[in-house]
């Protein structure tokens, strides 16, 4: 069964009651959970109901070696995740025979974070998982917990391959959410071809976190990298950090040294207006000075409705000046510091502790860390929490008032997962997305009918990839020896599949079945995650300090020469990256600036599935290789986007065959436009671009999991060409949802870029940050046309 509702609609009680009576009756439960922090959340949620009978434990990688044995041997409620699954449970299955022979329930929590290659990698995982639970006699029922998705019970057959019982009616009580979908200014500031720069998504989503705080509104921001939660925390406490140095001199006659930060004026903390229902903040000073950024009429909150009883959203910051009505700062509402005229020694010490008020949390921190941050926030010792999607999930974090985004998500089941962080207790809540410099970001503010009463999207998965399968078929043998019985657990393909793992000498064929004869580790063949190849050790040059690792395709984006690289607050430039001996060597700096890859692409066709008419061009679907070459990288200021440079970089390039959607138009076609003095070449680059920024609004992918290439004659088709393709090994599913929704896909693709209000491009509409021809040659207009005519509205 699966129970797909939304944020805080009893879902976890719908599964625990079940699990509980499971562990009092004798059976054994085991949790799976997309992350560590959940699964800890989770414990510590068991822990309290203080049921001797239920002997709960997690067992993952944080679980200390000497503890492990005693989880085996006696815990009847495990807890873990699909990586330990994968690596420590069954390929040691015979460690756990006795609770495997009593294993009653399988909860697999948080579900819908299973798409794309991870998904896939999960749905052979639990195959796997069946299959050894039928070696010791079991059969226990599977429980699937999943917010808001479109077709779970489809979904969910594919992910655990058994027929599914669906619940998705929602009747638990929710307090209104107020959302505001927030665009960053356009800067004076010009980027590549004299593009405009936006302000950066972090940059506001700091300033915004500054407020809040200070308006004591207990905040999660959301952010899309561990770099830039990193940023955003930093910067936050910076500027609570100049406003307790500041606000002691307010009022009172006095200044601040000469040299030392000036204090704000007084403007409207992005929360509710007083008769709005929110989180109830009241005014507050806040923690930035907006005298260099265009005047706050300037900023665009785009007014929408949350379709589950939202209240309108907060349409733009307004100046408003209060103080409370007593100086006393223990009899304050909830929300509201002193005024300036009311300021009291007794506030001195909350202001010199506001900047420890802020947070940056993310996976790569000690789990006792991150343990004593949810904690923290819980407890209301930090009230700003700037975070990865490591808390995206069900962790119970109760009592936040509001909920920043930085960028759009990826899909809105992400979207509303993150919303409904706040307001768990049934309060109203505020939540704001701001508006990367992005296409599918531009798309949303200006439409916010994509986002409001629309389905969330379906969850996309490829269990039959060869190259997903064949790792975990290898694996499964090492369990058990596969047999003809076996097959069908593991889908149609497993046959051909099987054959070319015995061509390859990985597996033996004997005729009790197939077996793995090999010394070494079947499992090492599958890498869950999608990284691929060994991980690039992150050193310390000075101090030969470990910080980090980052998988090895990763690593020509994040840690080559001259990148900017945070951790837990610090920030690094690597000195070196050698590929040969997995390392990059770091050395401490404080740069004031961010590094983005830039990379060169070419592509070619080896099969096409399959072909359809699409206006007068044609859109394909099939079989490609693309060759990638990180080529140099760009620096950009941090708080103002402003491009400081594009350094050069030598890096080998990597070939990956995937699957990929294109589409052709016919010289007859594109002439029209070649008359008119439209840069064929430049609006088809365009368009790629832009339809690469918005495929995650039809695919549950991100924009990175994605790449393209366009050209005006392509060397495969003779004709203009625009691949957008899937940036894993054997394809993601991707690719293909772009083909199903070509239409809707490349009609949002041509309204982002129409309706941006930049002139010639920018990274808002056809810009990209990862192109490695400096975007260039990009034609604005022309792209537009080109699409009008793909899609035969001109």
């Amino acid at each position: 069964m699966i129970i797909s509702t939304g944020t805080a609609s009893g879902k976890s009680l719908a599964y625990l009651t079940p699990a509980v009576a499971s562990c009092l009756d004798g059976g054994t439960v085991l949790y799976l959970t997309p992350t560590k922090a959940l699964a800890a959340d989770q414990l510590r949620g068991l822990r309290e109901l203080r049921i001797t009978q239920v002997r709960a434990a997690c067992f993952d990688g944080d679980t200390p070696f000497e503890e492990r044995t005693w989880v085996r041997q006696h815990a009847n409620y495990v807890l873990t995740n699909p990586d330990m699954l994968h690596r420590g449970i069954l390929p040691r299955h015979a460690q756990w025979s006795a609770f495997f022979r009593r294993l009653r329930l399988i909860v697999v929590d948080e579900c819908h974070g299973y798409r794309g290659v991870f998904g896939s990698h999960v749905a052979q995982i639990l195959r796997r998982l069946r299959r050894v639970c039928a070696r010791y006699g079991s059969r226990p029922t599977f429980l699937l917990a999943s917010a808001t998705a479109s077709e779970p019970g489809t979904f969910a057959m594919r992910l655990t391959g058994l027929e599914m019982d669906e619940v998705t009616v929602d009747a638990s009580p929710k307090g209104s959410t107020t959302i505001a979908l927030w665009e960053p200014p356009l800067t004076e500031l010009r980027g590549e071809g004299g593009a405009p720069v936006r302000r950066t998504a972090t940059a506001e989503t700091a300033d915004l976190l500054a407020d809040l705080v200070l308006a004591d509104v207990r905040t999660l921001a959301f952010v899309r990298s561990r770099r830039g939660a990193e940023t955003v925390a930093l910067s936050a406490r910076a500027k609570l950090a100049d406003v307790a140095f500041s606000m002691p001199f307010i009022g009172t006659g006095m200044s601040p040294t000469p040299h030392g930060p000036t204090a704000a004026p007084a403007a409207q903390a992005p929360g509710p207006t007083p008769s709005t229902p929110g989180p109830g903040p009241a005014p507050a000073t806040p923690a930035h000075d907006r005298s260099a950024t265009p005047p706050a009429q300037d900023r665009s909150a785009t007014p929408a409705a949350q379709n589950h009883g939202a209240t309108p959203p907060a349409s733009s910051r307004a100046n408003r000046q209060t103080a409370p009505e007593r100086p006393a700062h223990l009899d304050r509402p909830h929300g509201t510091l002193p005024s300036a005229d009311t300021w009291t020694p007794a506030d001195l010490p909350d202001l010199a502790d506001l900047p420890n008020k802020i947070a940056a949390y993310r996976a790569g921190y000690l789990a006792e860390d991150r343990r004593l941050l949810e904690k923290a926030l819980r407890e209301g010792t930090i009230m700003g929490l700037a975070t990865t999607n490591a808390l995206e999930l069900g962790v119970d974090v109760s009592g936040l008032d509001a909920v920043l985004i930085a960028g759009w998500p990826g899909t809105r089941a992400s979207l509303w997962q993150q919303a409904g962080r706040a307001g768990r207790d049934g309060r109203d809540a505020l939540a704001v997305l701001i508006a990367r410099d992005d296409p599918l970001d531009t798309y949303l503010v200006h439409h916010p009918q994509a986002l409001f009463g629309q389905p969330v999207e379906a969850i996309v998965l490829d269990p039959g990839n060869p190259y997903v399968l064949g790792p975990h078929l290898c694996a499964a043998a090492a369990e058990i020896p596969l047999t003809e019985d076996d097959l069908p657990i593991f889908g149609p393909t497993t046959p051909d599949v099987l054959d070319d793992l015995v061509g390859e000498g990985l597996l033996r064929k004997r005729p009790a079945g197939w077996f793995w004869t090999r010394r070494e580790r079947a499992t090492d063949l599958a890498d869950i995650r999608g990284g691929g190849g060994a991980p690039i050790q992150v050193v310390e040059s000075s101090t030969g300090r470990l910080l980090g690792s980052v998988d090895e395709p990763s690593a020509h984006t994040t840690v080559h020469t001259g990148a900017v690289y945070i951790h837990q607050g610090e920030t690094f430039l690597v000195e070196l990256l050698d590929l040969d001996a997995g390392v990059a060597l770091v050395s401490s700096a404080n740069p004031d600036y961010s590094t983005f890859a830039r990379d060169i692409t070419d592509i070619s066709i080896l099969a096409t599935e399959r072909s359809q008419p699409l206006g007068p061009g044609t859109l394909h679907f099939g079989q490609v290789e693309v060759t990638r070459q990180v080529v140099s990288y760009l620096m950009r200021r941090l708080h103002s986007g402003e491009m400081l440079g594009d350094e050069p970089l030598d890096l080998p390039p990597r070939t990956l065959r995937t699957r990929a959607v294109w589409w052709t138009l016919p010289a007859s076609a594109v002439a029209p436009l070649a008359e008119a003095g439209i840069d064929l070449g430049g609006a088809a680059h365009a368009a790629e671009h832009a339809s690469i920024g918005l495929l995650p609004l039809f695919a549950t992918c991100d924009r990175w999991d994605i790449g393209g290439v366009s050209t005006e004659l392509h060397a495969d088709t003779g004709l203009l060409t625009v691949f957008v393709y899937d940036g894993h090994e054997g394809g993601a599913g991707f690719a293909e949802r772009g083909y199903a929704r070509a239409t809707d896909w490349l009609t949002a693709t041509r309204e982002a870029i129409a309706s941006c209000e930049c002139e010639r491009g920018c990274p808002s509409c056809i810009q990209s940050p990862k192109c490695g021809n400096g975007n260039e040659p990009l034609h604005k207009r022309g792209a537009i046309r080109l699409l009008n005519t793909l899609l035969a509205t001109e």
